[in-house]
């Protein structure tokens, strides 16, 4: 939200917007009141040479005239290409029809006084405030304040016409009465268009925040995304994750085999079935490293424990390899590797930020997905001592992981029939 200062936008660039915006709004407003005041004004026209003596009529005839003219010379000015900028022109207008409009009603005040008129009926402008308040009040129920002008237009007639006689006086009361609360209609109708303005564009707002905020929920988590936004830096320790590295096997070689767009159609089949998993198991996703899938269990998503949350993850992904080779048309095959170990995550960089996770336990996690059985899973042994369901997993073998050195590793998939449990201890 831009700040505010004396109640104006602190930044003159925005205020100059806002105000150009608004007026740009308010053309079409203003040339229908100018419009509406011409009709007025024509309507006093027609009536003057009834009622008035030749004299006031020829008075108030000149100063009419000179009001149509400047009425249609402001609708004009609002079709000047600078007009939305020159806020003067309305301000002169408005004050030359001031003018003219109080040089009528003196003449007419005038006139009215020789006749011994009673000026009771033309007092009626005192009604215009309640009239006014009555217009913004109900502002956006356009109907409803049109059955209120009219309850309020019986009753005036009720209490100003006695017996039915319409003579000057009531006449002139009568234009004052319903040209002012035509007015103050066409102001109900701007104040309810410009309100429903203000709202679709605040919603409009609200939505695209909404669709903002949730984008970035979906890139960090809730926590990191309050720290970076009060400047604080994101860091955090986790004792105890498991970590999962899944690898599409022979990718390179598909990847020559296989149209771009076939490759892309086949990766995003693979991520979003992986992305569906992990929703059903409480597993965060980390993030995509060409055609692998970098997962944790027991990070910024509670998972209780956290090797039976990879475990079933990874077998949920599994079960899925079938409809993947059925939706690309080419042999897909899949190996998981699974770690548990300490970890720290944060986010670092100012653009495209993610939440990440570095450690020993991500290095080892993707170093053991390379021993894994195609379509299997292996698992530290770290992993195997904190699962409580190790049916599936064969007796322990050492691999030699490259930057690791020996490593006791189990196996579940294919390639190792499942042994009961405690059979590997």
């Amino acid at each position: 939200m831009q700040p505010m200062h004396k109640g104006k936008f602190a930044d003159p660039a925005v205020e100059a917007r806002f105000q150009e915006a608004g007026r740009r709004y308010r053309v079409p407003f203003v040339r229908g009141y100018g419009v509406l005041f011409m009709v007025i004004a024509l309507a006093y026209s027609v009536a003057n040479p009834l009622l008035l003596d030749h004299a006031a009529n020829a008075k108030v005839a000149v100063w009419l005239g000179l009001t149509i003219f400047v009425a249609g010379g402001y609708v004009g000015a609002t079709f000047w290409k600078d007009y939305v900028r020159q806020p003067v022109v309305d301000f002169a207008a408005l004050i030359l029809l001031l003018l003219l409009v109080a040089q009528i009603n003196q003449t007419l005040y005038e006139f009215l006084a020789r006749s011994d008129a009673n000026l009771h009926a033309v007092t009626t402008i005192n009604r215009l405030a309640v009239t006014a308040f009555a217009a913004v009040a109900l502002a956006g129920r356009p109907r409803l304040f049109l059955i209120w002008l009219g309850c309020d237009l019986l009753e005036w007639m009720g209490k100003t016409v006695y017996d039915g006689t319409f003579t000057a006086e009531l006449i002139y009361a009568l234009l004052s009465f319903v040209g002012g609360r035509a007015v103050t209609f066409a102001i109900n109708l701007a104040i309810t268009a410009s309100s429903r303005w203000a709202y679709a564009l605040a919603d409009a707002f609200e939505t695209e925040r909404n669709r903002n905020e949730a984008l970035v929920h979906n890139m960090l988590p809730p926590a990191a995304v309050e720290r970076i936004r009060d400047g604080r830096m994101v860091a955090d320790a986790y004792a105890d994750v498991s970590v999962i590295f899944i690898d599409m096997v022979g990718f390179s070689k598909l990847a020559k085999r296989v149209s771009p767009g076939h490759l892309v159609e086949l990766l995003n089949g693979f991520f979003n079935h992986a992305d569906r998993c992990a929703a059903e198991h409480g597993v965060e996703k980390v993030k995509t490293i060409g055609d692998a899938y970098l997962a944790i269990a027991g990070g910024n998503v509670p998972s209780g424990n956290s090797a039976d949350a990879a475990i079933a993850f990874a077998r949920a992904v599994l079960e899925g390899v079938d409809d993947l080779v059925r939706a690309a048309g080419v042999e897909v095959g899949l190996r998981v590797g699974i770690h548990s170990g300490p970890v720290v995550g944060g986010v670092i960089g100012a653009t495209r930020m993610a939440y990440d996770y570095w450690g020993e336990t991500m290095n080892i996690a993707a170093r053991i997905e390379s021993t894994a059985p195609v379509n299997g899973i292996a698992i530290s042994e770290s992993t195997w001592l904190r699962a409580r369901e190790r049916a599936a997993f064969g007796a322990p073998h050492v691999e030699m992981l490259k930057g690791v050195g020996e490593t006791c590793v189990y196996h579940a998939g294919p390639a190792a029939p499942p042994v009961e449990l405690g059979a590997a201890a």
